[in-house]
């Protein structure tokens, strides 16, 4: 009696999809944008090169799929982040931020480097901007349970480029800077006009 053909395992392509996206954020981790090939993100991934190139053409789609998915964790952490504090008063909105901005800086640095890395690529491709509006969005979304318009959207810019000199800088802001700029923006002013439907149009 003839032995039964070996069963051939079907391929998952969503779970292969997935990998080759994680491949892609760890080849722009250690290498950078420009460091970035269907090649290098195959042999991280341990899949085909036709793997990659059928699942995604270009360099830009990977880049894109990449921004995507760190888009998702960012988006997720800010919702997480607001639900477990419904209440927060100027100070401890100051301190907490300061704390995420510190982290940025130190723990948190190189997944920081890494998103920014895929970020900043929008600068010459059109095509992953309605994903960086995506991300300003969720930050002001995140700030706007706490302040006015105005003053998330003032927030949300000063905390982007803290978040970028520190990154690139030789030395990253100090705490007490960090909590002094913030500071000066989230404090009610009551020299300034009140917040208006518009300013949100």
């Amino acid at each position: 009696m003839a032995a039964s053909p070996p069963v051939r395992r079907r391929r998952d392509p969503e779970r292969r999809i997935a990998e080759i996206i994680d491949a892609t954020e760890r080849v722009i981790s250690a290498r950078g944008i420009e460091g970035l090939t269907h090649r290098a993100v195959a042999e991280e991934a341990g899949v085909p090169l036709g793997a990659t190139t059928y699942h995604f053409a270009t360099k830009d789609d990977l880049i894109q799929a990449a921004l995507q998915q760190a888009y998702g964790r960012y988006a997720a952490l800010l919702k997480d982040w607001v639900a477990r504090r419904p209440d927060l008063t100027t100070n401890q909105h100051v301190v907490l931020l300061t704390d995420i901005l510190m982290e940025c800086f130190g723990a948190n640095r190189e997944y920081q480097v890494l998103e920014y890395e895929l970020y900043l690529a929008a600068l010459r491709r059109p095509a992953l901007r309605p994903i960086v509006d995506q991300y300003t969005e969720a930050t002001l979304g995140a700030l706007l349970p706490y302040v006015d318009l105005s003053t998330a959207r003032a927030a949300a810019d000063a905390m982007q480029g803290l978040t970028l000199r520190g990154l690139s800088s030789t030395h990253a802001p100090s705490r007490a800077e960090v909590e002094d700029i913030l500071r000066r923006i989230l404090t009610p002013n009551p020299a300034l006009p009140a917040p208006t439907e518009a300013a949100g149009s």
